[in-house]
């Protein structure tokens, strides 16, 4: 079989892995990053993904997507709740969630298509050849139309699916493959918009899931979240001035928001300074692990049930599980730590990288898939309960929630009004004793029953969740043979229509897309390299002559000239003769600096300072 990488579609980050031997190893980009920041720009030049894209943020608010992930597979009913959080605006339709981006309107999955299809370039540019399969990863608790969301995702951007994994499952075998043993392992993941919560049997090389619970709108985002809350505050009651109106301004606190998380994690105290120039003030703060703590303890308390919960599904007390994983960049808080240990009573385990492991276990099952490896078994579950709609509303369970995969299940059924020639099958899934309290998967009609008194038909109705946990539904009425079949199409997916179409867009396209974005970080590039030399100007001009003065002037104007236009090497060309230009004056800024710091500082702090 041809390569087939693994990849883990992150809220925050995304990642692909693929074996090198016997060991899987996550693809890094030319410049050695090998965390691709999920999120999207939509430019007037074209289209950013990653980090030129997270730049975007402040300058482009409205324009730039981070977090779709939270919205895949969802409706504008599920998600409008949260909107004042986001820049950016939603259509209000009661199917898939549409993002209003300039004059058009972009779905999840292509959105999350962008993202993968810049993992497959990475991935090709590194191993050398064309990369057209892949495993992709979810949340445990993702349900079939998320799923299939996301499938569709891999479909727009070229990219053959040849199964989805649940996140924990795949942690799992990541850690599997250098430490197999027999045992029960509990595997807790909390990324940055969703939160698993896997138990599985490790057994001779054979992953047994054993339950599964967790929360899909529950991450690191809202820890975010109760930070920036927690600023806004701050800001209105001692500036008096209410940043929540002001989408750039949001940005600004959410990235800082963001930052001073991650840094709480290591340390004790953190320092926050953001100028709000537009505002007329300057925010500074100092944050304590403590305070962080207590904004977010009542969030990671709601971690804890899905846990419990999943220990009561498997049958098991906390006490006989014998390994606790942590997965997800959310888990290197240390409250979190505490609490899961608290919880499971031992110290949980990390000792991959938390970000990555979920990408590394992708690639081990696709390694499985490939036939690579042959002495390991993944045997995974249905999230939820799946069944149909009966008489009076109620929803009849066929599979429980937390059944091994793949499975099938057959009932009888029959008729409730005399004469009846057609049959309404509505699938469901969900927990809920009420159909309409479930969420609804499709409803298809059984047609050409003999008309007949009121339960004397047979229907036999059957569930089938092929290893990537889509469903399939079949019905029949055993006494004439009628039947009728549906490959559950989720309510909240793409129609195959609109799949076709995007993916004829994306390779009507390509080329034109490529070069786009080439020309966007040419542009970039340069943009930074003239603030950078106009700073320098300012604060140097001084120290070097008039000619070389002159020199750096006249590169500056070249770049300048050629800075719109649509020619990206002239643009490339004008940015490295302007950075040649100013290596003289940078020296001199330096020297500058250095000769000040003596000047004014014991010469022993100040080598202190430089070494450390």
């Amino acid at each position: 079989m041809s390569r087939i990488v693994g990849i883990d579609l992150g809220t925050t980050n995304s990642l692909v892995a693929y074996m090198a031997g016997d060991f899987p190893r996550v693809i890094p980009d030319a410049d050695g990053r090998v965390l691709l920041p999920s999120v999207v720009a939509f430019t007037p030049d074209g289209i950013l993904v990653g980090e030129t894209a997270k730049r975007q943020l402040v300058r482009h608010p409205a324009q730039t997507i981070y977090s779709v992930k939270r919205f895949m597979g969802r409706g504008y009913e599920d998600v409008k709740a949260e909107l004042r959080y986001f820049p950016f605006r939603l259509e209000p339709s009661q199917e898939i969630v549409r993002i209003q981006v300039g004059d058009r309107a972009v779905t999840p999955p292509e959105v999350s298509a962008l993202i993968l299809k810049a993992l497959k370039e990475r991935a090709e540019a590194h191993l050398g050849e064309p990369v057209t399969k892949a495993v992709i990863t979810v949340p445990a608790y993702f349900n079939d139309s998320q799923r299939q969301a996301t499938k569709d995702a891999g479909r727009l951007a070229g990219l053959e699916v040849l199964r989805i994994v649940n996140e924990p499952t795949a942690a799992s075998l990541a850690y599997g493959l250098h430490r197999l043993k027999r045992g029960t392992v509990a595997v807790y993941d909390l990324g940055g918009g969703t939160f698993d919560i896997s138990i599985l049997k490790v057994q001779d090389g054979i992953f047994e899931v054993l339950a599964t619970s967790g929360n899909t709108h529950l991450g690191g985002d809202d820890f975010d979240r109760a930070l920036v809350d927690w600023f806004l505050a701050d800001v209105l009651a001692r500036h008096g001035v209410d940043l929540g109106r002001d989408p750039e301004a949001m940005q600004e606190l959410r990235l800082a928001a963001e930052a001073a998380k991650c840094r709480l994690s290591f340390d004790e105290r953190t320092v926050l300074t953001i100028p709000f120039p537009q505002h007329g003030l300057t925010y500074r703060r100092e944050i304590a692990r403590a305070e962080l703590e207590a904004l977010i303890d009542p969030l990671v308390a709601e971690t804890l049930g899905p846990c419990r919960l999943a220990l009561a599904d498997a049958r098991l007390q906390a006490a006989q599980i014998d390994e606790v994983v942590l997965v997800g960049g959310s888990t290197r808080i240390p409250l979190v730590r505490r609490r899961v240990q608290e919880l499971f009573g031992k110290v949980p385990h990390s000792q991959l990288n938390p970000d990555e492991v979920v990408a590394l276990g992708a690639a081990v099952q696709a390694h499985i898939l490939a036939g690579g490896i042959t002495d390991m078994l993944l045997l995974d579950v249905t999230p939820l309960s799946l069944g149909i709609e009966t008489l009076g509303g109620v929803m009849s369970v066929l599979i429980p929630r937390n059944t091994t995969i793949p499975t099938s299940a057959k009932e009888m059924f029959t008729t409730s009004a005399d004469g009846q020639t057609v049959v309404d099958m509505h699938v469901l899934q969900g927990e809920r004793e009420l159909a309409r309290d479930n969420r609804s998967l499709a409803r298809f009609e059984l047609r050409g029953i003999d008309p007949m008194a009121a339960g004397m038909p047979r229907i036999a109705v059957t569930f089938l969740v092929d290893a990537n946990g889509i469903l399939q539904v079949q019905a029949k009425e055993l006494r004439t043979g009628k039947a009728a079949s549906v490959e559950v199409k989720p309510s909240y997916g793409l129609t195959d229509a609109e799949v076709e179409r995007m993916v004829e867009e994306s390779f009507a396209h390509a080329e034109e897309d490529v070069t786009s974005r080439l020309l966007i970080e040419a542009r970039n590039e340069a943009d930074t390299v003239i603030r950078a030399t106009e700073r320098a100007l300012g604060q140097g001009r001084h120290l070097i002559d008039g000619d070389e003065a002159e020199r750096i002037g006249g590169a500056l104007a070249t770049l300048l000239g050629v800075r719109d236009g649509n020619d990206r090497d002239a643009i490339r060309g004008a940015t490295e003769r302007l950075n040649q230009a100013t290596l003289h004056l940078a020296e001199a800024l330096m020297d500058a600096a250095l000769k000040e710091a003596l000047a004014s500082k014991p010469v022993t702090e100040v080598l202190e300072k430089t070494e450390s």
